[in-house]
């Protein structure tokens, strides 16, 4: 029990940043590797409301930056993805998938995020 409750407790501290959960929305969506540009786009439309063709650099730069410095690395260390940044390409990991239900649950109770999320 006590492996199960500290996977259940990371998994909601990781959940409690709104990019990190638009991310693993994301992940759970497409079953497959995908882009930093892609998930940029992602948070960029359902954090932000905005069309990747009336943000501003500024606004995607800085979406960008928090994604490859703060929150793929978070994600990474946990075990839920692999990120290559040199490559710049977000993989779902076993674990994810092992964890999806646990994730969808967190997920699916977020008024903010329209489910599926689609690129």
């Amino acid at each position: 029990m006590g492996k199960t409750s500290s996977t259940f407790d990371s998994i909601l501290d990781l959940c409690r940043d709104q990019h990190r959960r638009i991310v693993l929305a994301t992940l759970a969506a497409e079953q497959r590797s995908v882009t930093l540009h892609d998930l940029t786009q992602s948070v960029l439309k359902y954090n932000h409301q905005t069309a990747p063709a009336k943000a501003s650099e500024d606004v995607l730069t800085e979406i960008r930056r928090s994604l490859h410095h703060k929150h793929l690395p978070k994600l990474a260390s946990a075990g839920l993805v692999t990120y290559d940044p040199d490559r710049r390409v977000v993989e779902p990991t076993e674990q994810f998938e092992q964890a999806q239900p646990t994730v969808s649950t967190i997920l699916d109770a977020d008024p903010t995020l329209e489910t599926p999320v689609e690129l």
